[in-house]
């Protein structure tokens, strides 16, 4: 990552502060973690979705698509006993100040968070035992140029409802060619066309309960047969 990729304050989404420290982007209407517990949320979705920590190794490789305040990151590293690496794809990263008004909302957190914001800027943050780099850029460019593949993806961008890019059939073709053979997804949204999407991207994909008042989510492995580009992952 070039110095022209890394995160600028001048680059800083515009945001609002609800209650409890939840920050709301003001560009898409949708805030960056649940209101009714952010971290139980990862947990749930895309810990549990992804059947983490049980299928951590050393080298496993988790992207995610909408890095926002960090917070999977986190939680990830919360967990990690052995080395694992991260790569997140994030169009309007938040500046170190922003970050830390969001990471207060979680003390648990407190001293991974602190290690994140200090690595911020650096083209590997090691956070715990998590190596995490961040693509910075409009994804819909930056992730059919990317090299690697994932063993696990977290699909964590605004709302389809309010940033339908994000999820577009194109985009999860994208993501499916680079998930490793029977490399798994898991996300919030039960969106029908979310779902058929990603599919179509070579996924089984099933329903589970969702957090709190979001009734179903999203999980998947790619199909055997499926695969991403030729090569090893990166």
């Amino acid at each position: 990552m070039s110095d022209l990729d890394q995160p600028h304050p001048e680059d800083e989404p515009s945001l609002d502060w609800r209650e409890g420290g939840v920050p709301v982007s003001t560009v898409f209407d949708d805030p960056y973690f649940s209101l009714g517990g952010g971290l139980a949320e990862t947990r749930h979705v895309f810990l549990d979705g992804n059947d983490l920590p049980a299928r951590l190794v050393p080298g496993f490789h988790v992207a995610e698509l909408g890095f926002g305040t960090g917070l999977n990151a986190l939680a990830l590293a919360q967990i990690a006993q052995v080395p694992v690496r991260m790569t997140s794809f994030e169009a309007y990263p938040m500046s170190a100040a922003q970050l830390a008004q969001a990471h207060a909302s979680f003390p648990e957190l407190a001293g991974l968070a602190a290690q994140l914001r200090a690595g911020w800027g650096r083209p590997v943050i090691q956070v715990g035992q998590v190596s995490l780099t961040l693509v910075l850029g409009d994804v819909r460019q930056t992730l059919p140029l990317w090299t690697g593949r994932a063993d696990a993806w977290f699909l964590d961008g605004f709302s389809p409802a309010k940033n339908p890019q994000m999820w577009a059939e194109d985009l999860m073709r994208q993501v499916g060619a680079h998930t490793v053979p029977e490399g798994s997804f898991a996300t919030y949204t039960a969106a029908g066309h979310v779902r058929r999407a990603l599919s179509g991207a070579g996924f089984d994909v099933s329903r589970r309960s969702g957090f709190g008042t979001k009734r179903h989510m999203s999980v998947g492995r790619l199909k055997v047969g499926c695969s991403g580009p030729s090569g090893p992952g990166g």
